[in-house]
């Protein structure tokens, strides 16, 4: 089972794809996901982990696409997410079945289009992140009752 895990690891990380990890919370799916990037053309630039369920829902925007100064109460100057610190590496977005629905569209919106903005601003900024996503929810489920 280990050997053949890691030869879909090795497989996976040459290519410049999405992943998506499904597994029970202990299970090293994290592991995984730094076992992908190590070994993908991206292994030296950075690879930067969002724990989806420890970020609200005023934050989390704010968080993974950053903001410019003003753009809400307390924003005293430009921050840059972490989407933009992955530049060029790999973005890990951990237990992603917890994202909030309107964090979903604007994180699809990004992959079908490499493009975001911070909060508060106008001007398109350019992805460059592979992203691998996992979560130990059956995502299926949570589309067919609307969740996801």
């Amino acid at each position: 089972m280990f050997l053949q895990m890691l030869s879909l690891i090795h497989k996976v990380a040459s290519k410049n794809t999405l992943v998506f990890l499904e597994g029970e919370t202990g299970t090293g799916k994290e592991l995984v996901a730094h076992a992908i990037h190590q070994f993908s053309p991206r292994r030296e630039k950075p690879f930067v982990t969002v724990d989806c369920s420890g970020l609200t829902e005023t934050l989390i925007e704010s968080e993974l696409f950053g903001h410019e100064k003003g753009a809400f109460t307390g924003a005293q100057g430009k921050k840059i997410g972490l989407v933009e610190a992955a530049r060029g590496g790999t973005l890990f977005l951990d237990e992603v079945g917890e994202l909030p629905l309107s964090m979903q569209v604007k994180l699809l919106r990004l992959l079908e289009t490499n493009i975001f903005r911070r909060v508060g601003g106008v001007d398109p900024i350019k992805a460059d992140i592979r992203l691998i996503s996992a979560t130990h929810r059956n995502l299926r489920r949570m589309v067919e009752e609307g969740g996801f």
